[in-house]
């Protein structure tokens, strides 16, 4: 199977103005994909939008300037969170979806994600084809006159993502909600959904100015939401990223509650009999299923290994820690918004207050360590590593677990160790790494 050059599990990503997100190979990879596109049908529609990077404008005029130019029509839907891209993809019959983001990284960073005609991912087959055309644009038959596609500022995508969220909400009448919206994609629709459910709310980080998205804010900087909430009498607060497709809350003492708790609670509502996540879902949260005779599939990290077992087991809920939430009888992709609404409709159908959730799901410590090798393939299924993972299962027995996890963007070996105790977990963790270390450590 062919590899992808520029396509990893999440689009193409990079900084904004290095290759390859420069606007001349950005307008190249628009050409190559509408004829992609093209082969499926004739007179393809694709949709774009966005999040409040100021790089966004710049790789969204160059990728409409490449589809355009090989007989696309392209409909802008403006700033909107990436799921937002995915429905409306779907319900604007479009034959793909783009979405300009980088999620969660800095504003410098920016990325291109295909959706198809679905709103899922686009295949990798799919993407390997793009890569193809690529190397031989010098091929693609130019079109001219009335064989160029159009282009089309749609105004109403926000309205009708608004009205599919707002579907799926429960009565919020009577909470006091803090809301974290990362100066991203989110700021203005996240709000408003809150408010039309009957909650009183607080926004703030609702001003971007394409530089400061996630900027000490977001899912991934919880302190300053944590601390408005534990000091402002709040019920609970709400957080989400760049791109809005994953939300992250806090009980109203201003405590985490995260993707393991949201999916015990999920489960729990809908009346799951298996759940999916991956490999760094606590193991608290598998105790707490197994006690309530829920099944836990675990899955290499990451949201489209998730998915992909998901659609193998026929399975529809299944997420990682970070509040990626997937409930594939809803939305084909994670969305913050949906997860944050569900969640929230789960607490108030089964009487459960975050803070009793928090309280009731005792998560494992767990401990992380990476170790910069040269090999991280070869170095993790070194015989003295295996034995070493040997030695550490034998040691917890039962009451942990350890994984070694090479690292898919830096040369490292992740080392994680989880357990009843956290002075023990630090130990194994520190051993294991040190032999690791011992066998290809990587100087300075």
């Amino acid at each position: 199977m062919t590899k992808r050059t520029y396509f990893g599990t999440d689009g193409v990503r990079g900084v904004a103005g290095l290759h390859p997100l420069t606007s001349s190979w950005v307008l190249d990879l628009g050409r190559a994909s509408a004829e992609v596109l093209k082969t499926q049908n004739p007179h393809p529609t694709v949709v774009i939008g966005k999040d409040t990077r100021k790089s966004g404008d710049m790789l969204e005029a160059a990728l409409a300037a490449g589809l355009t130019a090989q007989g696309v029509n392209v409909v802008h839907l403006g700033v909107i969170p990436t799921p937002g891209v995915s429905f409306l993809t779907r319900a604007l019959g479009a034959d793909a979806g783009v979405v300009i983001s980088a999620s969660h990284n800095p504003f410098e960073d920016n990325g291109i994600k295909f959706f198809g005609a679905s709103g899922e991912k686009l295949s990798d087959a799919l993407e390997r084809d793009i890569e193809a055309k690529l190397e031989n644009l010098l091929d693609l038959p130019p079109c001219v006159g009335v064989e160029m596609g159009t282009v089309l500022n749609y105004t109403d995508a926000e309205r009708l993502y608004l009205n599919f969220l707002s579907s799926h909400a429960p009565n919020l009448s009577g909470l006091k909600i803090a809301m974290d919206c990362a100066n991203g994609a989110a700021y203005r629709i996240a709000p408003r959904v809150f408010q039309r459910a009957g909650a009183e709310l607080f926004a703030v980080y609702t001003n971007p100015d394409g530089r400061n998205i996630n900027v000490d804010c977001g899912s991934t900087h919880l302190g300053r939401i944590s601390k408005i909430v534990a000091e402002g009498d709040f019920d609970l607060g709400v957080a989400f990223d760049g791109d809005a497709d994953r939300a992250l809350l806090v009980d109203r003492f201003g405590r985490t509650v995260q993707g393991d708790q949201m999916l015990l609670l999920l489960a729990q509502a809908r009346g799951e009999t298996a759940v999916v996540t991956t490999l760094m879902a606590n193991m608290g949260l598998e105790v707490k299923l197994f006690e309530r005779g829920v099944a836990l599939e675990r899955t290499a990290v990451g949201d489209r290994y998730v998915h992909e077992r998901m659609l193998e087991k026929g399975l529809t809920l299944g997420g990682e820690q970070s509040g990626h939430i997937l409930m594939l009888d809803l939305s084909p992709t994670g969305d913050g918004v949906l997860t944050a609404l569900r969640v929230l409709a789960a607490s108030l159908e089964l009487n459960t207050a975050l803070e009793r959730l928090v309280d009731d799901l005792t998560l494992y410590p767990q401990t992380l360590v990476n170790v910069r090798v040269q090999d991280k393939q070869g170095l993790a299924k070194h015989p003295e590593v295996q034995k070493a993972v040997l030695e550490a299962e034998t040691r917890l027995a039962g009451r942990g677990r350890i994984n070694l996890r090479p690292s898919g963007t830096e040369p490292l070996v992740r080392v994680m160790v989880e357990g009843e105790s956290e002075v023990e977990i630090v130990e194994i963790a520190r051993a294991v790494a040190a032999v690791i270390e011992g066998i290809g450590r990587v100087k300075g």
